[in-house]
């Protein structure tokens, strides 16, 4: 197995906190689905979109 650098890992942007988040192993088989850094903003996205449509 070759190792990667973490550099080198794909990325994305975290849709609730807008903070990058890179990949994970346990995210291998879903990571065009992820859209969340954590739990934490995951369970947060409804009060930021509720706060920002008020």
């Amino acid at each position: 197995m070759k190792a990667v650098k973490k550099s080198e890992l794909p990325s994305k942007i975290c849709l609730c906190c807008q903070r990058p988040f890179s990949w994970r192993k346990k995210w291998e088989k879903v990571w065009d689905e992820v859209k969340y850094c954590s739990d934490r903003c995951r369970k947060l996205k409804n009060t930021k979109e509720d706060a920002s449509k008020a």
